[in-house]
């Protein structure tokens, strides 16, 4: 998202509980600051005042000042006060999910992010588009480990749990682009794990959707393959090259025998690369672990189709 109103700590506040978040956490930082100056300014001036000189005498015997410990009791315990309420008001608003809120499907995986539209029928990866001033639930879950689902400038963050539903909503102000992360360590490759949320306008994002439940359509199989191979984020584990990755290169493969960790082998073909897309548990090629996630229910019948057409173009 470009950035021309962020703040020093902040990115640009793009959403509507943006302003509340930044509203607690200015609050303690300024806060803080204050505190931490008075007490360097303390240190320094009694370090000074006090200081010893000449002979040796001793303390003076004071057991307590009354005043200054109500004073360093009263005044901490006003501010956790005043932070737990506007935190609290923060937390009550980004809990309760309007009721014409627009429910999408968040799929997280090693290392990528998968976004469902129920309604349209419509899936992405890694780009989460939503109209501008409408809420937006997220119904969220993993495929293996935890992932965390951040997005900086809507000051949302919430963990994504294998086996569970987890949930958080956000209505976007702003028309842009705003980076995506998976904020909880999940492997290897956690760093690129990195998506977009486009927000855009409600006429563009009917259009938009629109032509998503048509995706391929007037396209080649193997050419909408070929798109499918970067929009379903194939790339970040699999190379087109021949070069190494996280699983097999698709390079060549399609006709070649490749043999798996068990010592079976078994002939590429499209039964073998159709299974290997929706079923990957079953058979994992040698010298590669077991971290494919299944794409059932994630990809469409047409689009298996094409992705074994490209693959079959990879010679």
């Amino acid at each position: 998202m470009d950035d021309t109103t962020g703040s020093l700590f902040m990115p640009f506040g793009g959403s509507t509980i943006a302003g509340d978040v930044d509203t607690v956490f200015n609050f303690i930082l300024y806060t803080s600051t204050i505190i931490f100056a008075l007490v360097v300014f303390g240190i320094i001036f009694f370090s000074i005042r006090y200081r010893r000189r000449g002979k040796l005498a001793l303390t003076p015997d004071i057991s307590h000042n009354t005043k200054l410990e109500i004073v360093w009791t009263v005044i901490p315990t006003i501010l956790v006060v005043i932070v737990f309420f506007m935190g609290f008001n923060a937390y009550l608003k980004m809990s309760v999910v309007p009721k014409d809120a627009m429910e999408i499907k968040v799929t997280g995986q090693k290392w990528f992010w998968s976004f469902e539209y129920p309604e349209a029928g419509a899936t992405t990866v890694n780009e989460l588009v939503v109209p501008i001033d409408k809420p937006v639930k997220l119904l969220m879950s993993s495929q293996d480990v935890i992932h965390s689902f951040f997005v900086p400038g809507f000051r949302i963050k919430q963990d994504v749990i294998p086996n569970r539903y987890t949930m958080i909503w956000f209505q976007a102000t702003k028309i842009g682009e705003y980076d995506l992360f998976c904020a909880e360590y999940c492997g290897t490759k956690h760093s690129e794990m990195i998506g977009k949320v486009k927000v855009v306008s409600e006429r563009e994002f009917e259009n938009w959707l629109e032509e998503s439940s048509m995706s391929g359509e007037g396209m080649s199989l193997s050419d909408f393959g070929a798109k499918l191979y970067i929009s379903k984020a194939c790339n970040t584990c699999h190379s087109i090259d021949g070069s190494a990755g996280n699983g097999p290169t698709f390079k060549g493969i399609f006709g070649k025998q490749v043999t798996f960790d068990d010592g079976s082998q078994a002939m590429v073909d499209e039964n073998y690369i159709r299974k290997s897309i929706l079923n990957p548990q079953t058979n994992i090629v040698a010298g590669y672990q077991n971290i494919m996630p299944t794409f059932q229910g994630l990809l469409k019948e047409r689009e298996v189709d094409a992705l074994i057409a490209y693959i079959k173009t990879l010679e």
